[in-house]
């Protein structure tokens, strides 16, 4: 199936913002002069353009500009207060300072309650059954989900993952019958997290 241009542009959306890590760090490490001021230019005209074109975006490619728009985010603000104490002096230097910087800001986003909606999505059993879009939007989701958090989805297809989610519902159910399970897919702190609940 040939990638239309709106998963193109997110494609080197995701890229330019792993390139924008690396020469922080080279920058905070001495390697480089000056922070990557033209990196930056461009990951802020993609993401304005999509911001403002959001309602032209499915489902699975709204999930993955909020987590990239998310990501971004936390990385200019961790580079830019240690640019500004870098440029008072009073910042180390050496290689590998704003990657701890960056997972001390992770780790302090994980602690936090008010997750955006653009990186949630909550479909129930009875759902599914009943409308095939609603299945692959879930698994589109996941797909995401792995994908922005950096992990594989080589061995994820949708018949293993449709043999997932009946597993986890009749092992939910147990002999309550034919109650309705939620499922949840999120990042949370940059993990994919996937939850299955009975519904009341």
């Amino acid at each position: 199936m040939a990638i239309s241009e709106t998963d193109e542009d997110l494609n080197r959306l995701e890229r330019d913002i792993r390139q924008l890590k690396i020469e922080y760090e080279q920058y905070f490490g001495g390697g480089k002069a000056r922070p990557p001021a033209d990196t930056e230019w461009r990951i802020e005209t993609v993401l304005k353009r999509y911001g403002d074109r959001g309602a032209q975006m499915n489902y699975s490619q709204r999930f993955r500009y909020g987590n990239l728009s998310q990501t971004y985010a936390r990385y200019r603000d961790v580079f830019h207060k240690r640019a500004k104490k870098r440029e008072e002096g009073s910042v180390e230097r050496h290689f590998g300072a704003a990657a701890r910087a960056i997972e001390a800001e992770r780790a302090a986003a994980h602690s936090e309650s008010g997750k955006s909606s653009s990186s949630r999505m909550a479909v129930t059993s009875s759902e599914l059954s009943g409308r095939a879009d609603k299945f692959e939007e879930l698994y589109e989701a996941f797909r995401t989900a792995l994908s922005v958090s950096g992990q594989s989805t080589d061995r994820l297809s949708r018949e293993s993952f449709q043999k997932f989610l009946h597993n986890k519902a009749e092992q939910l159910r147990g002999s309550q019958g034919e109650r309705d399970v939620e499922f949840v897919v999120s990042v949370e702190g940059g993990k994919p997290r996937f939850k299955a609940r009975l519904k009341s």
